[in-house]
């Protein structure tokens, strides 16, 4: 048998729609569809940076980046908008002027809690087509590729 005709029989064809890479990118757009419709308030990046300075308290903005997975670019604009909304507040740090410190206001706080059962709900839907044990895994698994 020839190397060609043994490939063909070993390997089965490219197919996108088998791809973990697509498959978890639908599966995003679809979390992403639930979230804006859940939550108009803010984008989830948004949420995510109010979420995580809930969880953790004030964070340095390089900190913050590298927890809610935005690199540094990404994470400032986050901050500046949610900052112009009074969401967040900045201060330079004490010991080092070039680090600048992320807080939770009194606004972020109150926002981030009445929309936090909707972002559970959002979680939930999204996972809503598995069984209680395949969440689970999945999410066990979603944390080994990361």
């Amino acid at each position: 048998m020839s190397d060609m005709a043994e490939k063909d029989t070993a390997t089965p064809p490219y197919r996108l729609d088998d791809q973990a890479g697509f498959l978890l990118r639908r599966a995003l757009q679809r979390h992403l569809a639930l979230f804006a419709r859940a939550i108009p308030e803010l984008t989830s990046m948004q949420f995510a940076t109010l979420a995580k300075l809930a969880e953790a308290g004030a964070l340095s903005q390089n900190a913050l980046g590298r927890l809610t997975a935005m690199d540094a670019a990404t994470i400032k604009g986050v901050v500046d908008r949610l900052g112009k909304r009074a969401l967040v507040q900045t201060e330079n740090d004490k010991t080092d002027r070039r680090r600048t410190i992320v807080s939770l206001t009194e606004e972020g706080r109150a926002l981030f809690e009445a929309l936090e059962e909707r972002a559970r709900a959002v979680t939930a839907e999204t996972l809503a087509p598995l069984t209680e044990s395949e969440q689970a895994m999945f999410l066990h698994l979603l944390r080994k590729l990361t």
